[in-house]
């Protein structure tokens, strides 16, 4: 099985204590379930490039400043992922739901409240270390 490379961002706060979170279409895989925002990496695309594009796509900020967090790969019975993921720190524009999904800015601290895919439960743990 094929890995789909993904990129996923963990959008700080300027004060680094809320994170904007996004929620899956009811349709998607994970549907319904909160997520980090990103997206596929294209063909002939950086991890970097991918990651603004997406963002722009999905939420509508324009990032000015990021680093990558963490790498990790994860198999789902139905499919396999590579995840490439970056702390934003810095962007234009209030981030919404641009494809017509839920977004909302949450406590670091009440991340550990909502639902996210298994695949992101190691970047949620590592996020809630490092700025909680």
């Amino acid at each position: 099985m094929n890995r789909l490379h993904i990129v996923a961002a963990i959008i700080l706060s300027p004060n680094k204590k809320e994170i904007f979170i996004t929620k899956r279409h009811k349709d998607a895989h994970k549907g319904g379930y909160w997520e980090f925002p990103g997206g596929k990496v294209e063909l002939n695309e950086t991890t970097e490039q991918a990651m603004i594009r997406e963002l722009f796509e999905e939420i509508g900020i324009e990032v000015t400043d990021l680093f990558h967090f963490e790498h990790l790969e994860y198999d789902y019975p139905e499919k396999s992922l590579k995840f490439d993921f970056f702390a934003v720190t810095a962007f234009r524009n209030a981030p919404y739901g641009k494809e017509g999904q839920k977004g909302e800015w949450v406590s670091i601290k009440s991340l550990k409240d909502y639902t996210f895919p298994e695949a992101n439960i190691p970047i949620l743990e590592k996020v809630m270390s490092l700025y909680v």
